[in-house]
């Protein structure tokens, strides 16, 4: 395998040598003239591609946050609403992530679509979405999905794994498969109003694309980057 040293089964583990790794990217090219006026439509119409691409978790994006103490810290969660008021994603808001936003709403997004050479990053102010919205969604979910939001403290430290089997048990008793699960006090949904949208298109040479929609007063406009 290119980049990985090989060595003997029982000695030192192989390592990899990065700089060695790359890919040639496609010509495929994007233009101003592809883009839709709104960049949530645009990211529907890529989504869309994703989807139809057969990608594992085609919704999974990095959401980047910036602690009480100023530590950066970012992590992979699942998009789960999308309208023109931008991405929504659903989280225990004492998570680390949670406790974050409440300090530093501005955050930001990526979708790593790395197998159709593309990514979207998205620059916003993140903000709560309604109770009902909340309601809505969580109802949606697999009922054990619906019993692990209660059982799990979500970003805080236990004991064990012991300890989190425990709190599943606690909860299952709790609510009993069939049983209504309301959504925990501690549960709830995040959207992100963007200001910027970047849509990146991997090209050959590493002259990639790169057209970013940025929200003025008189709404989107779209420049183009040098990759």
């Amino acid at each position: 395998m290119a980049g990985v040293t090989n060595v003997a089964p029982d000695g030192p583990r192989p390592v990899v040598d990065v700089a060695v790794l790359r890919r040639a990217y496609a010509d495929t090219g994007l233009a101003e003239t592809d883009l839709l006026p709104d960049p949530m439509d645009q990211l529907q119409r890529w989504l869309a591609d994703v989807v139809a691409a057969g990608i594992v978790e085609p919704n999974a994006m990095v959401v980047a946050t910036v602690d009480p103490d100023g530590t950066p810290s970012a992590r992979m969660v699942l998009l789960k609403g999308l309208d023109s008021r931008g991405p929504v994603f659903f989280t225990n808001l004492r998570s680390r992530k949670g406790v974050a936003i409440a300090h530093e709403a501005r955050v930001s997004i990526v979708f790593p679509w790395h197998p159709i050479e593309r990514q979207v990053r998205v620059e916003g102010v993140a903000e709560q979405v309604s109770a009902e919205e909340t309601q809505a969604y969580f109802a949606s979910r697999p009922f054990g999905s619906r019993v692990g939001a209660w059982a799990s403290p979500q970003s805080r430290v236990v004991p064990d794994r012991a300890d989190l089997d425990r709190r599943w048990t606690e909860a299952a008793q709790r609510f009993p498969e069939g049983s209504e699960v309301p959504v925990p006090p501690e549960w709830g949904g995040i959207r992100v109003r963007p200001t910027a949208v970047e849509f990146w298109q991997g090209r050959s040479d590493r002259m990639h694309d790169r057209l970013v929609y940025v929200r003025g007063a008189d709404g989107w406009a779209v420049e183009r980057l040098a990759p």
